[in-house]
C-alpha cells in the first residue's frame, strides 16, 4: 500500500499526469496478472541507480573508517529496493517513445498521481512510496544519506529529460531475494485512466489492442497518439 512519507518531494496536485511507455508484452502482463513489475534498483541501464554523489561518498567513507559494514550496507541495500519510474508530463513525450518503446506496438499509459497512490491499496505485503526525482551534478552536490531512500530519488542531471516520479519498494527487512525485480498488486482500472497507441502503429494494432482489453474484462478508454497525425498545410 502507498505510505506518505513528509520528507519525499512529489507534486501537491494529486491530477499531476503521469506516464509509463511500455511494449506489449509488459502491458498484457499487467492485465493479466493485475500486478505491477518494480525492477530492482541495480538492474537499471544507469550504473549510478542507487548510488551517491562524490562528495557524499567521500563523507560517507570517513564516517566508514570505523565501521567498513556501515558502506557495505549501503551497497547491499540497492539489491534490496524496487522501482517502477513513471514520467511526468501533461502531454505525451515524443522522445520518451523514441526510448521506451522498441518499435511501433508499444504503448502508454496515461495515470496522474493521485491514481497511482489510490491503485496501490491492493497491496499489504510491501510498503510503497512514491517520490519526484532530483536531477544534480553527481562532482559536485550533496545527496543526503539521513533517510535511506533518498539515494534512490536523485539521478545525473544528464536523466533531466526523464522528468521522473518513482514507486519505490524497499525489501530491506525481508527474507525475500529480489532477482529482476518484484510484482506488486494494483488495481489496474484505477492505475490506468488511457491508453495510448503508438504514434506510427498501424489500425489493426490498435484494434488489436482494443479487442484484447475488451477480452480481458478492462473497459479502459483507448486511442491512438495524435503525434503523427495529419499535417494542416
Amino acid at each position: 500500500m502507498y505510505v506518505n512519507n513528509a520528507s519525499i518531494k512529489l507534486p501537491d496536485d494529486p491530477n499531476t499526469v503521469v506516464w509509463k511507455y511500455l511494449d506489449l508484452s509488459k502491458f498484457l502482463d499487467l492485465l493479466l496478472s493485475q500486478k505491477l513489475f518494480m525492477s530492482r534498483s541495480d538492474k537499471f541501464e544507469d550504473q549510478y541507480e542507487g548510488t551517491f554523489s562524490e562528495p557524499t561518498f567521500e563523507e560517507i567513507k570517513k564516517l566508514s573508517q570505523d565501521n567498513p559494514d556501515f558502506l557495505n550496507y549501503y551497497k547491499k541495500h540497492r539489491e534490496k529496493v524496487a522501482i517502477s519510474s513513471w514520467h511526468i508530463n501533461e502531454y505525451e513525450s515524443f522522445a520518451m517513445w523514441q526510448i521506451f518503446t522498441q518499435n511501433t506496438e508499444g504503448l502508454a499509459i496515461q495515470s496522474t498521481l493521485g491514481r497511482l497512490q489510490k491503485a496501490l491499496h491492493l497491496e499489504n505485503d510491501h510498503k510503497q512510496f512514491i517520490g519526484e526525482v532530483n536531477y544534480i551534478d553527481y562532482k559536485k552536490e550533496h545527496i543526503p544519506f539521513d533517510d535511506l531512500f533518498f539515494p534512490f530519488l536523485f539521478k545525473r542531471k544528464s536523466f533531466q529529460y526523464e522528468r521522473e516520479v518513482r514507486i519505490i519498494t524497499d525489501i530491506g527487512e525481508s527474507e525475500i531475494k529480489l532477482n529482476e525485480g518484484l510484482k506488486i498488486n494494483v488495481e489496474v482500472t484505477t492505475l490506468i485512466e488511457k491508453i495510448y497507441i503508438h504514434p506510427k502503429s498501424e489500425n489493426w494494432y490498435k484494434n488489436l489492442v482494443i479487442q484484447l482489453v475488451k477480452q480481458l474484462g478492462f473497459d479502459i478508454e483507448i486511442e491512438k497518439s495524435d503525434l503523427e497525425s495529419d499535417i494542416l498545410i
